[in-house]
């Protein structure tokens, strides 16, 4: 069972759980297009036809429908994947924020313990290097693992660093009545399916429209914020291979997913800029700095810093130490960044193409 199906990493998740034979039951909000899009991307639909994908409709925030799915499938393995994931919006609607990050695993977890299902059940639940926010600042540190100090410097990490607490408490104590958990604590990863409302996926798409004349600038914030950017399709299978390990609950541990790697947002362009066939120029310091690309013989201003999308408390670096997860896991990323900007930028070429040709892509 996955909340969150209809996001990037639940479309990812489901992909890699019925390759490996499982029938997944897949969990979201009620929407006017079913399956949603980044399902039929991935082309899922055959399974939906076999019944081996099965989309219920369910929320998080809602105990009751919660323990109707769980009542009705009683599946082995869950997968909280449901959030309001986007850090910016948590400052405009932190009681949603707050509502669905936390209090959506205290239903989840409140259902479990209802139903009597603890033996049967294992539970992933989606954390976030969000909750480390200002370690680096804090204390100092370049690097976050699974020891490293929490300091969340918004509404989303707060409310995930909540439900992260709450769900080692259940595997913990009797109260929780010693549940086998994991959080996967999770730095940046994106895909071609990432809401374009990420700023890697802002880049490809502005980017990918500037070449074909779709779109005349790119408006960013902070350039200089680093982070350790992997592939959610690399991420997800190490969500499963947590929810493989042995042992009474108490034995079970959390892991850092991350590439070790760091790059900046000015990179991200960089990169980006590169695939489509073009180099960057940079002129200007913080809040000044414009981005200039040669396209057609002509030197273009198609980057500028738009002071709005300053974050008074931006996490400024993240970086990710997952030495626990390649020992204990086997896991490691498969995908570099510049690999990862390659799949981003292909699709996101095609649906510039598809869009300046006024055709439709599914």
């Amino acid at each position: 069972m996955i909340t969150g199906t209809s996001g990037q990493d639940g479309s990812f998740l489901a992909e890699l759980l019925l390759k490996k034979g499982y029938t997944v039951i897949g969990l979201m909000r009620r929407i006017s297009t079913e399956p949603p899009y980044r399902l039929r991307y991935l082309k899922l639909q055959p399974f939906i036809d076999e019944e081996k994908l099965k989309l219920e409709s369910a929320d998080v925030t809602d105990v009751h429908s919660i323990l109707k799915v769980l009542k009705k499938h009683k599946p082995v393995e869950f997968y909280n994947l449901a959030a309001q994931s986007h850090v910016s919006e948590a400052f405009d609607q932190p009681y949603e924020t707050h509502s669905v990050n936390y209090l959506g695993v205290l239903n989840i977890l409140t259902a479990i313990k209802h139903l009597d299902m603890t033996e049967h059940i294992r539970l992933y639940q989606a954390s976030t290097s969000e909750m480390f926010g200002g370690t680096a600042i804090k204390y100092g540190l370049q690097i976050q693992d699974e020891e490293t100090k929490f300091s969340p410097r918004s509404p989303y990490g707060i409310a995930k660093l909540a439900a992260h607490h709450q769900v080692v408490l259940a595997r913990e104590t009797e109260h929780g009545h010693w549940l086998r958990a994991a959080c996967g604590i999770l730095f940046n990863h994106e895909s071609e399916l990432r809401g374009e409302n990420f700023v890697t996926r802002k880049i490809t798409r502005a980017l990918t429209r500037i070449k074909y004349g779709l779109q005349k600038t790119l408006e960013l914030g902070n350039l200089d914020a680093l982070r350790d950017w992997g592939y959610a399709k690399d991420y997800v299978e190490a969500m499963w291979l947590m929810l493989q390990q042995q042992g009474a609950a108490e034995k079970w541990q959390d892991f850092v997913v991350a590439t070790g790697e760091m790059h900046s947002v000015r990179d991200f362009v960089n990169a980006t800029a590169r695939e489509i066939g073009w180099e960057m120029d940079w002129e200007g310091k913080g809040r000044q700095e414009k981005g200039y690309a040669r396209i057609d013989g002509e030197r273009r201003l198609i980057v500028e810093v738009n002071p709005k999308y300053y974050r008074e408390n931006d996490v400024h670096l993240l970086r990710g130490d997952a030495t626990k997860a390649r020992e204990l896991l086997q896991w490691k990323p498969r995908t570099n960044f510049n690999q990862l900007v390659s799949l981003m930028v292909a699709n996101d070429m095609r649906l510039a193409e598809a869009e300046k040709n006024g055709s439709m892509v599914a």
